[in-house]
């Protein structure tokens, strides 16, 4: 089970290079190898289902979270390394409900009328007007980062253009809904990366696409955590 490997036999299951795999070591994401008299590193099975663990979990939760959790394991610190786990998965929950949010929003906003002359700029008194939500809540969104109104040169007041209208009127539905300031930023920041709730929609199946495959890669990082884990466990002496 514990047969001598190579540091070559390591990255050759996963088309990486040998500095790649004691780099791995090095940073403790990887326990550390025994040595031969002549100073030659000599891994095991265990090595090998840690580096399989290791880079599974880069996949499914990055680098920075998947050395938390291989150094927690290494601690002997399990909850930790589970711990990391689970944030991860809330992470990807949220994520989600993102999406299903920004596809009810969209919907709305898609199928709503717009009232305003194309090219029409609005005051912060209209705009409260046209949501019924006073002046002081969009004042709000904008010290969240959601709404980033221009000013006049002239006046110093806050000028509301197209899009920001579309940003406001997606905050009031998200609002309306339950969602947190901190949540509307991020769905907002994703209307605006997309150039418009047009482009979003269209950028949706995408987006579904990256988090089903996240989530798959979750499922197949667990597997190799747990025979990482199963294979660190002592073994009875018969």
């Amino acid at each position: 089970m514990n047969s001598p490997l190579r540091p070559a036999d390591l990255a050759r299951e996963h088309g990486i290079s040998t500095q790649a795999v004691r780099n791995y070591e090095r940073e403790g994401f990887l326990p550390p190898a025994s040595r031969t008299p002549s100073g030659y590193r000599v891994y095991t099975s265990i090595h090998a289902a840690a580096l399989r663990a290791f880079l599974g979990l880069v996949t499914a939760y990055g680098h920075a979270t998947a050395g938390g959790i291989m150094h927690a394991v290494h601690d002997d610190d399990v909850e930790r390394a589970l711990t990391l786990v689970d944030r991860g998965h809330l992470r990807l929950l949220r994520d989600r409900e993102t999406l299903n949010a920004v596809r009810t929003a969209i919907g709305h906003l898609t199928t709503e009328a717009d009232p305003r002359p194309a090219g029409t700029d609005w005051s912060i008194g209209e705009l409260a007007h046209r949501l019924d939500v006073t002046a002081a809540t969009i004042r709000a969104w904008e010290r969240a980062g959601i709404l980033v109104p221009a000013r006049n040169p002239a006046t110093g007041y806050r000028v509301f253009q197209a899009a920001d209208i579309r940003d406001a009127e997606l905050t009031h539905l998200l609002r309306r809904g339950g969602y947190p300031l901190e949540h509307i930023a991020t769905v907002v920041d994703q209307v605006r990366t997309a150039g418009g709730t047009e482009s979003l929609a269209a950028a949706l199946e995408t987006w579904q696409e990256k988090l089903t495959a996240r989530g798959v890669a979750m499922l197949d990082a667990a597997a190799l955590l747990s025979e990482y884990l199963r294979e660190r466990r002592p073994r009875p002496v018969r």
